[in-house]
């Protein structure tokens, strides 16, 4: 039924206006007055930005209703004429909607094809829409529109991963596994601190995210092509219309300011490195090397040449798109390197990076989420990767706590370790009065300090590995995750 209104609406005032229009066709083009020729074809082609900030139709539209009614409250079109302008833009954006739009050679962006549209439903009235307005002012209010939304879409996907970490962190707490550096045997960990300090990291980019949201959520439009808006517009009254916290100091600094962009696109980089650490993490420990987990059928897929495979080809993806989205980054900066200050076209390619960027991170975020929610995690496997080597730090705490030094302490287990290499068998198979002859401070208690589960235990100070700290860290995340939620 509002459809069928709207589409009713639209006709009636495009009958009423249409004898009102010229009858010459106008140009569309916003600056061809002092030109007597049209752009090379070439030019029309390099210059036409519409493949990439079409997407930004519905943020024009908002910015271009509220700058209508900035006009009326400067004098500038009266309460009937902005009513008309108002309710022709939400036609407009029906059509985007509908996809009913057929773009004209001359259309050059989406703030062309937006003008265009308004002025064939409301003639002359429509051209008076950009009075004291420029498309540098205006295209960077809409990505900051945008990167609103955009920012928001970002925080939530990556709160289902942190919430997708935590339960099955909270699932399989207790079950312990070989913590890594280097890519070697370090030191026994429970399965949910490893996995929780993913979610940590993306913890870190949530409040990146947030951090920039408030930062950036300032308005630059009314700041004109570069020296400002003589007509009288409140800007501040503006900036509140559309949500943001304030206005821009400076205009020539604001038309020129892709800043925000660099911002994102970086949280975005960040988010893309830390889920390719996550990726191969998840890579190795589900080969038949590792087997400490195993991918549901849904993120794996075959050979097609060896039957037997099942490769984590969601994971190499995520891999390999965070050098894609870190491209984006490079791209961008080095674009803003070579331009002097103010507007330039350079510019333009803002959106090419920062939208890739945006989508590519989309993916990523959506796959992982469904990898860590399916994986089924391999108990036997992970305890039974448990050396006793793993156990020379504990043992060296051991002898710390019988008054040696640690120094002395490192070194009497490594002559230990040794020791027990030479003979081919585990640290707990050196006889204690061997070890007394390394260090006298051992003793028949020692055999207390071979059990995993209960050296686990000790490492109880904020942050560690025991389950009453990894509680708490579940409680944080917990927590965290519902904050955002609150904020959305």
């Amino acid at each position: 039924m509002a459809l069928q209104q709207t589409k009713m609406l639209k006709q009636e005032q495009q009958q009423q206006h249409r004898e009102e229009l010229p009858t010459s066709k106008p140009t569309h083009q916003l600056w061809g007055g002092r030109f007597s020729g049209q752009p090379h074809e070439a030019l029309q082609a390099l210059n036409n930005s519409l493949p990439y900030d079409a997407r930004l139709y519905s943020d024009d539209l908002d910015a271009s209703k509220a700058y209508a009614e900035a006009l009326k409250r400067a004098g500038y079109l009266n309460s009937a004429d902005c009513d008309v302008i108002v309710k022709s833009l939400e036609l407009i954006r029906f059509d985007w909607v509908e996809r009913s739009i057929k773009f004209l050679p001359s259309d050059e962006d989406v703030h062309t094809v937006n003008e265009r549209l308004l002025v064939n439903i409301t003639g002359e009235l429509g051209q008076r829409l950009h009075t004291g307005r420029s498309r540098n002012d205006q295209v960077i209010t809409d990505m900051k529109l945008w990167m609103r939304k955009a920012n928001r879409e970002t925080l939530g996907r990556l709160r289902l991963l942190i919430e997708a970490c935590v339960l099955q962190a909270e699932q399989h707490l207790g079950i312990l596994m070989p913590g890594y550096t280097h890519m070697q045997r370090a030191q026994t960990v429970q399965f949910s601190h490893w996995l929780l300090s993913h979610a940590f990291a993306l913890r870190e980019d949530c409040l990146r995210l947030v951090e920039l949201r408030e930062r950036s959520n300032v308005m630059p439009l009314g700041s004109g092509a570069l020296a400002g808006n003589p007509l009288g517009i409140d800007r501040l009254w503006l900036a509140e219309r559309l949500g943001f916290s304030g206005v821009t100091a400076n205009s020539m600094h604001a038309v020129g300011d892709r800043d925000f962009v660099v911002d994102f696109i970086y949280c975005c980089s960040l988010v893309s490195l830390h889920l390719s650490r996550l990726a191969e993490d998840l890579i190795l420990y589900s080969t038949q090397e590792f087997d400490f987990i195993k991918l549901a059928d849904g993120f794996a897929t075959g050979s097609s040449l060896m039957p037997q495979k099942r490769n984590p080809d969601s994971l190499e993806l995520i891999r390999g798109i965070s050098g894609l989205i870190t491209s984006n980054l490079t791209g961008i900066m080095m674009t803003i390197k070579g331009t002097p200050s103010t507007y330039n076209k350079d510019l333009q390619f803002d959106k090419q990076y920062c939208f890739q960027a945006h989508d590519k991170l989309a993916q990523s975020l959506d796959v992982a989420v469904g990898v860590v929610s399916t994986m089924q995690v391999q108990r036997h496997q992970m305890e039974a990767a448990l050396s006793t080597d793993m156990l020379a730090t504990d043992w060296a705490y051991y002898l710390v706590r019988k008054g040696v030094p640690f120094r002395m302490a490192h070194h009497y287990i490594g002559r230990v370790v040794a020791l027990a290499e030479q003979r081919g068998v585990g640290i707990t198979e050196v006889p204690l009065g061997e070890l007394q002859q390394i260090c006298e401070a051992f003793g028949a208690d020692i055999v207390s300090v071979a059990d995993y589960g209960l050296n686990v235990q000790q490492y109880n100070v904020v942050g560690g590995t025991a389950t009453v700290c990894v509680l708490e860290q579940l409680r944080q995340l917990k927590d965290f995750c519902m904050g955002l939620c609150k904020q959305s």
